[in-house]
């Protein structure tokens, strides 16, 4: 029902618009022709009626509109964070509304109060000081007042975190999210791009990875010591541009190996403790309500976004830079699926940056538990850490809870 009246006032304005239009362009045609045209005194008023009584249709629509939908169509805040840009968001709202609501009654209002009357001259009003002062001075003053409480919002939301916020990275690719929780020592591990294989896709810097790394760079199908035997062999004949293109090849990756040797030689093992025991997480994104978090962004390819639309935090993975956001969930998922009578539903994050053909369908979910419910799924994770999923070889070699690693296990990848 509500559908059918909208389609119909617009209609009924429409027809009013067009009728308006047609009458314009007889009064302008007779302009041209030179002719003198007066407008009789009952037109003038009941263009003045009909002006005034838009005025009153397109106000009631529009807040009908905000009645129905809300000042935003969001919804609540699902963080505490979000709460407070939601009230940033609700006072520009509001100032905005009401100078929309103020210059349009005094818009519509002037057209009808001061129609046009026979014998009536118009009065010049070239300057008032009053006035000018009045029209500069207030909206300056409002938008010295927003920007000092958004300035002063966004340093709040983009400062350091608390001590205890926990702390969690986001690897974004096209056209997923990979999530890193930081594990027992709420320390996220070293990570070097260089170190990036099949069973180390985040790249995380230990001593362990830095030998798969430089074993896979001799000795992969496609390392070193293959592409010198390649060379070498004089049964084998190459066009002048393959040539160029393995030897280019070679020398790249022989050199990419005297940087990791390097790395491997100035890289402290008592690091590793702390990529050791990072949880990696596909899939589904878990937070436990009431805890901060500090989201460390990162992109393999190209620019993403990390968007939370319920939580109102977004931030910019960019490749080769460091970003982070923060938030604090103040809402379970079994809450939100309450307050919004939905069973089906379910925090999200998605990529805010047109990233690629795919960018769609780069979503992950988010649940957001209790307490004991989150202690529950940690505590199910303490065997599935980035050392027991990655490199089973050193977990065997030495426990995971302890700060000694075994620098001497080796993972072979070819």
């Amino acid at each position: 029902m509500e559908n059918k009246l909208i389609i119909l006032l617009v209609i009924v304005l429409g027809a009013i618009a067009v009728a308006q239009l047609v009458r314009i362009y007889e009064i302008s045609a007779k302009l041209r022709k030179n002719q003198e045209h007066e407008i009789s005194n009952r037109d003038n008023n009941l263009n003045a009626r009909m002006m005034f009584g838009f005025m009153l249709a397109f106000f009631a629509f529009f807040i009908y509109l905000m009645t129905a939908y809300g000042w935003t169509g969001r919804g609540a805040a699902a963080s505490d964070e979000g709460v407070e840009m939601d009230w940033l968001l609700n006072l520009n709202f509001v100032i905005i509304i009401a100078v929309f609501f103020l210059t349009n009654f005094l818009l519509f209002f002037f057209t009808w109060r001061y129609v046009r009357k026979p014998g009536v001259p118009a009065f010049y009003y070239p300057h008032n000081n009053k006035l000018e002062m009045l029209w500069t001075v207030v909206p300056a003053v409002v938008l010295a007042v927003i920007i000092i409480l958004g300035l002063q919002t966004w340093g709040r939301l983009s400062g350091p975190s608390k001590p205890e916020a926990e702390k969690i990275e986001l690897f974004s690719k096209q056209f997923d999210w990979t999530a890193r929780y930081a594990g027992a020592d709420n320390t996220l591990g070293l990570y070097d791009y260089k170190l990036t294989l099949d069973n180390n896709e985040l790249a995380l810097l230990t001593t362990n990875t830095i030998d798969s790394s430089l074993n896979n760079m001799l000795n992969g199908a496609t390392g070193i010591r293959n592409l010198q035997k390649l060379l070498n062999n004089r049964d084998t004949v190459f066009s002048d541009s393959t040539l160029n293109v393995l030897r280019t090849d070679l020398s790249r990756k022989e050199r990419l190996y005297r940087f990791m040797t390097q790395m491997k030689q100035n890289h402290n093992p008592k690091l590793d403790a702390s990529a050791w025991d990072d949880i990696i997480q596909k899939d589904t994104l878990y937070l436990c309500k009431g805890q901060e978090y500090e989201i460390a962004l990162r992109a393999k390819d190209v620019i993403h976004s990390a968007y939370f639309p319920h939580f109102r935090a977004q931030m910019n993975a960019v490749p080769g830079m460091a970003t982070r956001l923060k938030f604090t969930p103040n809402k379970t998922t079994a809450e939100m699926r309450r307050e919004k009578n939905d069973e089906k539903f379910n925090y999200i994050l998605m990529c805010n940056k047109i990233c690629g053909g795919a960018h769609y369908k780069m979503k992950m979910v988010v649940v957001v538990l209790d307490k004991s419910a989150y202690k529950k799924w940690m505590d199910g994770k303490k065997k599935a850490t980035f050392k027991d999923q990655y490199f089973p070889a050193a977990a065997a070699a030495a426990p995971a809870d302890t700060t000694a690693v075994d620098t001497t296990a080796v993972v072979t990848m070819n």
